[in-house]
């Protein structure tokens, strides 16, 4: 058992460095140790992990799914580990923390204070971006993102889900009719979000798989959703955003949620980031414990909606 964890730490050290020479020198190991490991296991799947050429190596179909798997076994044993032999000591040092700018104003920066005074020896940095950041190259801890997590060599945890949500404002709504179908989006202001690869600034799709997608126009696209809700608040059209960033507006009534024939999209959900190795810093578990401790198990802004008395949101289907 204990050579099968040692190849599975070889084998994710060979994809995360990109060729066996580098796996061997950052594992202290021979060119040939590491080759071993990568065949023994590949001749115990009964399946090739890597394609070879002699300047390229990439994974397989079977490799991607066996690194998947290696990672989150990895991980688990770590942080056990980790758990048990650091449950004396205290957190410490530099945090460097990156999340997306609407949603860190309203759901993360108020939050730091209580996690100082927890953590009084860690102090954070918070950057503020909506792009993806590298995290190794830039020398991020951690990263917060809210999208839908694809096969990486980066490890990431769930925090919370997060729900999309249609709304105008009030005065809009009075001046240009209340839309009931999807389809009438199309004769109606919406305003784009930029950076969204499925609902852009020209599109819109609606259905738990996406199979309804509707053209949109209107007088403003923005990369930011602050900037797209402060629009719409002023009357000057339809939003399309995650629930985060409009929920205030909603409990105040100064947006209001559309009851269309068709739901939303499912939104995607919020993850921690974080950089591979096998050593997980304190400072950077006790932040990603925090952070779900405050939004589990209905995320804030989901209960801001809640405590609304007679506010209520469109059916979600599913």
């Amino acid at each position: 058992m204990a050579d099968r964890f040692t190849s599975m730490q070889v084998f994710v050290k060979v994809v995360q460095l990109g060729n066996f020479s580098a796996a061997a020198r950052a594992l202290g190991l021979s060119p040939t140790m590491v080759t071993k490991h990568v065949t023994t296991l590949e001749a115990r799947l009964g399946v090739t992990l890597f394609r070879r050429s002699t300047r390229h190596l990439s994974l397989t179909e079977a490799g991607r799914l066996f690194l998947e798997g290696s990672q989150r076994i990895l991980t688990d044993l770590e942080e056990v580990e980790l758990a048990v032999s650091e449950q004396r000591r205290e957190p410490r040092g530099h945090l460097r923390l990156n999340a997306p700018v609407s949603f860190a104003i309203r759901y993360v920066a108020p939050y730091l204070p209580e996690f100082s005074r927890l953590y009084p020896h860690v102090t954070v940095e918070l950057g503020l971006n909506d792009r993806t950041v590298d995290l190794i190259d830039e020398g991020w801890d951690l990263t917060l993102r809210i999208r839908k997590m694809a096969a990486s060599t980066l490890r990431s945890r769930r925090l919370a889900t997060i729900r999309m949500v249609v709304c105008a404002a009030p005065s809009y709504l009075e001046r240009a009719g209340t839309p009931t179908r999807v389809e009438e989006l199309s004769q109606h202001q919406c305003l784009g979000y930029t950076l969204s690869a499925i609902n852009s600034a020209n599109r819109w799709s609606f259905g738990e798989k996406g199979e309804k997608t509707i053209p949109i126009s209107g007088p403003l696209s923005a990369n930011n959703g602050d900037v797209l809700r402060e629009a719409a608040v002023a009357g000057e059209g339809i939003v399309y955003q995650p629930v985060f960033v409009v929920s205030e507006e909603l409990r105040a009534g100064r947006l209001r949620a559309l009851a269309l024939d068709l739901p939303p999209l499912p939104g995607p959900d919020l993850h921690a980031v974080y950089a591979p190795g096998m050593s997980l810093p304190l400072k950077t578990r006790a932040m990603i414990d925090y952070l779900t401790q405050c939004y589990t198990p209905t995320p804030p802004w989901e209960q801001a909606l809640q405590s609304c008395a007679g506010h209520s949101t469109p059916p979600q289907e599913g």
